[in-house]
């Protein structure tokens, strides 16, 4: 049987697979987030086995065995006690509160680790929403646009004053990007970066990170802020509108059901792009894994590569600190 064209010939040891391979990863590809609270304890995150909410200190130590591991890059997310949430959110610009205390810290320990702050307000907000909320008579509620750019402006000067590196708004108010670059800039933080949630998408795979968090709506949902799962084009009008205000990076979040906006991101803006691989997504994995069903390190690294091979610059993952420790184990590293 004549066949000349064979393409199995290129796969048919591991030498000459890894000599033609299109995608690889590395540690520097990934971003931690961190959850973190206040006190001395740390506490495991039941709707995330394997994930910590940190107490101040430790999180320090766990900063500096992420940089170790060569992940320049740290989320954070805090548990905000609910004496502390209000519905003006005003806790969020507390320059002595949670994240800029543990954002100095953390920067005094490891002034290279690349330290992200997440600007929006559910954590601190009574209501749970990442916005100011407005009850109308009737019942309804409206998400206060304007003004909860005036308080995200806010939030993001607190964190940069603190030695933020770069503030990630997750919010989807309208023109927030451009507001917070403004108020970046005439604070004299232009060194500030800004890597925008530009396509953050109304998921029902959020639900483990709300948990984490105690940030859930106490009323109603946010599918007047973040997108409908069902559009793209709506996406890369999001995209270029952040790109126009002056976003350093955007994101697409979720990140696996989203493969398709991030490619079409990737064609369509020379900035990096970034993709968060969510709380619902760690958690399927984890528990398929748990159950014997699947292999959990061919599986989440299969699930990284798809991310990037898609287009994705930056991944942000609950696996990364793993992920970078099974990359070491590689032959050669």
């Amino acid at each position: 049987m004549k066949i000349p064209i064979r393409p199995r010939r290129n796969r048919k040891s591991a030498g000459i697979r890894a000599m033609i391979r299109e995608t690889s990863l590395s540690a520097a590809d990934f971003v931690q987030p961190l959850f973190l609270q206040d006190g001395e304890e740390n506490t495991p995150i039941a709707s995330m086995p394997g994930i910590t909410r940190w107490s101040e200190k430790d999180i320090v130590n766990e900063a500096i065995e992420i940089e170790k591991l060569g992940i320049p890059a740290i989320v954070l997310f805090p548990k905000i006690p609910d004496h502390l949430k209000t519905a003006d959110a005003a806790e969020c610009f507390n320059p002595n509160g949670l994240i800029p205390r543990v954002v100095a810290a953390i920067k005094h320990a490891c002034p290279h680790l690349i330290v992200i702050t997440d600007v929006a307000l559910d954590p601190y907000n009574s209501d749970g929403h990442d916005g100011l909320v407005k009850k109308h008579p009737n019942g309804n509620l409206e998400i206060l646009n304007d003004e909860t750019v005036h308080v995200l402006c806010q939030q993001a000067l607190c964190h940069a004053a603190a030695g933020a590196d770069i503030v990630s708004p997750s919010d989807m108010m309208d023109g927030r990007i451009a507001a917070i670059r403004h108020a970046l800039d005439d604070a004299g933080y232009t060194h500030v970066s800004i890597l925008s949630y530009s396509a953050k998408y109304a998921s029902a795979y959020y639900g483990p990170f709300r948990g984490a968090l105690d940030s859930a709506p106490k009323e109603g949902d946010k599918k007047t802020y973040q997108m409908d799962p069902a559009n793209a084009r709506e996406a890369l009008r999001e995209l270029t509108l952040d790109e126009s205000e002056g976003a350093d990076m955007l994101m697409i979040k979720p990140a696996g059901p989203y493969l398709d906006i991030i490619a079409l991101a990737r064609q369509n803006t020379s900035l990096p792009i970034a993709a968060y691989q969510v709380s619902g997504e760690y958690l399927m994995i984890q528990s398929a894994c748990a159950a014997g069903w699947l292999d959990l390190r061919a599986t989440v690294m299969e699930s990284l590569i798809g991310i990037k091979r898609a287009g994705a610059d930056i991944i942000l993952t609950y696996f990364a600190k793993q992920a970078a420790e099974w990359l070491q184990q590689q032959p050669g590293k």
